[in-house]
């Protein structure tokens, strides 16, 4: 075979190639696609398309693509004014492109135009996947559900390091810390990018499982903080584990990220929210700073009733104390009373005892002296003595003489008969 006749220049086969294109492939199409990679130079803006399997998300399609300068100054200014999105990478866009092809500069494709409402809804769609998905498992409420922490004595904080929503934080908490009111522990790691949401949680369990190592009891709250951002890079953190991750948490997680506009599924599933991380260390240090304010009221109040209290004794022992004078003062008067009385009962009772004791000695004496042995001999009667002893019975006479005394006189007999009545 002979080559000349049968080959062609490679210009030519080009040119053929572009003459085919411009045949089958000369009006712009809507695609959708995923950005892999995405770089400007010069006002242009140079990507990488690519088409996922939505079960593997292993690639099946992808292809270079090139919004030149006088096209992106209109469409990127447009996309991101009405987004509110960073145009970047790892976003699904839907661009209307156009292929061409030069023999020599090679294939490209064109971008003319890109769907703002496609990756707005893209986005939200997502959110709302994921936020159904927490709904129905029962997690969207779970952490909430905890009781609000009564104090702050220990917190531990996940942030990107040395951002400037961290530094905000840090002006008041590094104040708390050093007036020895509370104890911060930071664990940092990126908040942005594909793997965000796996760093957060790797950073996250590494963070517990040290602090239980070391510590006895559990942080008083888990703050998950970082400043404001695009809305694709806040989108990072739009992910079911990691919502799943804070929401299954024993201990109320507040989360403070982005500015006031801002919102993530973390937002959501949080037991607080807050629109910055300066609003975050604002509520804990309310928090402490309240909890202060009602020490110190109670213990006014404590004070207060004390002094009243301390008042309200003393009056009624002033009281009591009068009334105790008053009352012994009484005894003491109606006992002087008494004992006067009784004294003058005792002393009117012993003159009278006294008086009537003597009037029964008199009476006695009267009755002695007339009933004395010389009284009654006077009466006629005679004492017989034997020996020298009275005799009052016939038996007491044992011999034949006896002396007889009268009232003038004695005389000694014989007995010679005793004769028994």
């Amino acid at each position: 075979m002979d080559i000349d006749s049968s080959s062609i220049s490679l210009s030519a086969y080009l040119n053929h190639v572009q003459n085919v294109l411009k045949t089958y492939c000369s009006d712009a199409v809507w695609v959708k696609a995923e950005i892999t990679n995405c770089s400007s130079k010069g006002g242009h803006y140079y990507l990488e398309l690519a088409e996922k399997d939505p079960e593997t998300h292993q690639r099946v399609a992808s292809s270079k693509a090139t919004i030149w300068q006088h096209v992106a100054r209109r469409v990127i200014s447009k996309f991101e004014l009405e987004t509110g999105i960073k145009f970047s990478k790892d976003l699904n866009v839907l661009v209307k492109l156009k292929a061409s092809f030069s023999p020599e500069y090679g294939f490209s494709l064109n971008i003319e135009d890109i769907d703002s409402n496609f990756t707005v809804g893209d986005i939200a769609r997502k959110y709302l996947e994921i936020r159904n998905r927490l709904v129905e498992e029962g997690l969207i409420d779970l952490n909430r559900a905890l009781p609000s922490p009564f104090d702050f004595e220990n917190v531990l904080v996940i942030a990107p390091e040395n951002a400037a929503g961290l530094g905000d934080f840090k002006k008041d908490a590094d104040a708390l810390e050093a007036a020895g009111v509370c104890h911060f522990v930071y664990h940092h790691c990126l908040f942005q990018g594909t793997n965000a949401a796996i760093a957060i949680q790797d950073t996250l369990k590494l963070a517990l499982k040290s602090w239980i190592n070391s510590r006895n009891q559990p942080p008083d709250v888990i703050v998950v903080i970082r400043g404001g951002g695009a809305v694709n890079d806040l989108a990072y953190l739009n992910d079911f584990e990691l919502a799943a991750l804070l929401s299954k948490r024993k201990v109320p997680v507040w989360v403070g990220i982005g500015h006031e506009r801002d919102k993530t599924i973390l937002d959501e599933v949080a037991h607080r929210s807050f629109d910055t991380p300066s609003k975050v260390i604002a509520g804990i240090r309310n928090t402490i700073v309240q909890n202060v304010q009602l020490a110190k009221d109670l213990y006014q109040q404590i004070e207060d009733l004390a002094k009243s209290q301390i008042t309200y004794y003393h009056s009624e022992s002033e009281k009591l104390e009068l009334q105790t004078r008053n009352t012994a003062l009484t005894h003491l008067i109606e006992a002087k009373r008494d004992t006067d009385t009784l004294m003058n009962n005792t002393q009117y009772f012993s003159q009278q005892t006294i008086k009537n004791a003597r009037q029964q000695i008199e009476q006695y004496l009267r009755e002695t002296l007339i009933q004395s042995p010389r009284r009654t001999l006077e009466r006629g009667y005679a004492i017989v003595r034997l020996n020298g002893h009275a005799m009052n019975s016939i038996h007491q006479i044992n011999q034949q003489r006896v002396n007889i005394e009268l009232q003038d006189g004695t005389a000694d007999a014989s007995i010679d008969l005793i004769k028994e009545n």
